[in-house]
């Protein structure tokens, strides 16, 4: 069995530096690990807790990946010194599912400049109870380069992108 890593962006651009950095990722994966972008996070209704009660069905799909996968990774950009709206909603649907407690965390950071939105991630996955692995996080300087996810297959992060993948992965529970 293999070990199932979803990925949430936090931009929903289609040029979005974090989204390459997921799809290269995927791509990177060592054997026996396979990273699974999480595309309808733009589907996700703003967060409404008297919704809780009847799941919507992309919160529904949510939980379900959630629930079948291994490990979260999430890559986002800063917007204001803050975490997107996008993925801020994405976690507030996460908050009262018990299957995201103690889940394994990574951040992926495109933009080592991006320190206010880490800082905030990372105390909203604590705050949530997720399992953050630090030496699995990794912040690389590609804003503002043009590289492409080619390039980023390409580049001297390649490596460092598949140790952080098999780090995450090492101590997560099979399902």
């Amino acid at each position: 069995m293999s070990t199932k890593i979803l990925a949430l962006c936090g931009s929903l651009r289609s040029v979005s530096m974090n989204a390459a950095l997921l799809r290269a990722a995927a791509r990177l994966a060592p054997a026996g690990i396979r990273v699974e972008p999480f595309d309808e996070i733009g589907l996700l209704p703003l967060f409404n807790p008297e919704l809780e009660s009847a799941m919507p069905a992309p919160v529904q799909a949510l939980h379900a990946k959630i629930t079948s996968s291994h490990a979260l990774l999430i890559a986002s950009p800063e917007y204001a010194h803050g975490v997107t709206g996008v993925l801020k909603n994405a976690l507030d649907w996460l908050v009262s599912f018990e299957g995201f407690v103690d889940k394994r965390v990574a951040i992926f950071n495109a933009s080592p400049r991006s320190v206010h939105a880490d800082a905030q991630l990372r105390e909203i996955l604590t705050t949530m109870s997720a399992n953050l692995v630090a030496d699995a996080c990794l912040a690389l300087p590609l804003r503002g380069t043009g590289i492409s996810e080619q390039g980023i297959l390409d580049s001297g992060h390649a490596a460092d992108i598949s140790r952080a993948l098999a780090l995450l992965a090492s101590g997560a529970p099979r399902l």
